[in-house]
Parts: structure tokens; C-alpha cells; sequence
């Protein structure tokens, strides 16, 4: 009879690889890496990002969808990095201005309060250059329920 080998943590897929906008193995994603810092005693999610030629969508500009999909991952990896996963359940962005291609930005996300399963989040984006505040999001993440798969129950750490 065969054995089963366990898997330690490293060798699993991770569903956050594929992502669009932070997975390291999306061929086509943009690879935007998230960090945690701490800014006057709450953490804040951070990240840059320079938008290319095929980022546009119009007239040299960041085209909207991305710059949304930036905003709701600088959210949603505060809760990531720190161990908690969490998906958008409602998601409102204000742009304020257009970003042209080649200026980068600068993003930032937050946690504003928590009820239950129910994070109220927030997130901006900045222009590198001028610092210019040129989108801002609110957002409603929700907690999955806890659960134990059968992959994870596998794990040996």
C-alpha cells in the first residue's frame, strides 16, 4: 500500500498566486507587492505601482478597472498579511482624477472598524510625483465562515 506524504506549507498551491493584481504567478497580472506598516499606532496596508502601456485606456491613461482592482487589493491584503482572509462584499471608489502612464502611485488601505464578521475598509491612491490624491474606495469585506478542508487538514507546518 502506497503512503500518503504530507505537504509542509511551502509546497502547497496558494490560491493568492494567481491573483491579477498581487499573484507572483500571473503571467499577466500587474505584481504588486503589499506590505504592512505601522503609521501612528494602526497598520496600514502600502504598495506602489507604475502604470505601463498596457494598463490604459484611453488617450495614455490608467484605465479605471485597474486602478478599482488596485485599490480593492490594497483593502483586502490588510487583512491578508496579517492572516485573515477576507472578500469584497460591497465597494464604492470616488476617482478624482486620471493617472497618466508612467506616473506612479502610491496606495494605501485600512481597516476603519470592524463588526463581527464585517470589516468597513478603506483605500487611496496617490500620485508619486505630486502626491496628489487622485481615487479614494470604501469597502465592506466579509470574513468567511470558518471551515476545515480536506487540503487543509493535510498540512503538516
Amino acid at each position: 500500500m502506497p503512503q500518503r506524504r504530507r505537504k509542509n506549507i511551502s509546497e502547497l498551491w496558494d490560491p493568492a498566486n494567481h491573483c491579477f493584481v498581487c499573484g507572483p504567478s500571473n503571467p499577466g497580472g500587474l505584481r504588486v507587492r503589499f506590505r504592512l506598516e505601522e503609521d501612528d499606532g494602526e497598520e496600514v496596508c502600502r504598495a506602489e505601482f507604475t502604470p505601463g502601456p498596457t494598463h490604459v485606456g484611453y488617450s495614455d491613461m490608467l484605465h479605471g478597472g485597474i486602478l478599482y482592482s488596485l485599490l480593492d487589493d490594497v483593502m483586502a491584503n490588510w487583512s491578508f498579511l496579517q492572516g485573515q482572509r477576507a472578500h469584497t462584499a460591497r465597494c464604492e471608489v470616488r476617482y478624482r482624477d486620471a493617472v497618466p502612464m508612467g506616473v506612479g502611485l502610491k496606495l494605501e488601505g485600512r481597516l476603519l472598524r470592524r463588526r463581527g464578521r464585517m470589516m468597513e475598509m478603506e483605500g487611496k491612491a496617490f500620485r508619486d510625483d505630486s502626491g496628489a490624491l487622485v481615487a479614494t474606495a470604501r469597502a465592506k469585506f466579509m470574513s468567511p465562515a470558518a471551515r476545515t478542508t480536506s487540503r487543509q487538514a493535510d498540512v503538516s507546518y
